[in-house]
């Protein structure tokens, strides 16, 4: 699969529509949906400076209760992070590995 930009500018992976607006390139949704529980959305996009990210939205369904729903908020914070972390230490270089 090509990654760069053909002659319309658009890559394999661009839904090649409204989506693609102030020059940034946009994938269609990848949806994760549970139904009463939560529901992630996942994003490619490309912007006009040619950096490529994830953008991840995510809706959890809380506990009725303050304290529940507080802790919840936590955990979800704490695992979002870690999954941040994670990513952004997988996508960096190795150094001595360049152009490899």
């Amino acid at each position: 699969m090509n990654r760069r930009a053909g002659r319309t500018g658009h890559t394999d992976w661009c839904g090649r529509d409204h989506r693609c607006n102030l020059g940034e390139h946009r994938s269609d949704e990848i949806v994760v949906d549970l139904p009463g529980h939560g529901r992630a959305v996942l994003v490619r996009v490309r912007t006009a400076a040619g950096r490529e990210h994830a953008e991840v939205r995510v809706r959890v369904a809380l506990a009725p209760g303050e304290i529940a729903a507080r802790r919840q908020l936590v955990g979800l914070l704490g695992d979002m992070r870690q999954a941040v972390t994670r990513a952004a230490i997988a996508g960096r270089p190795r150094p001595g590995r360049a152009g490899r």
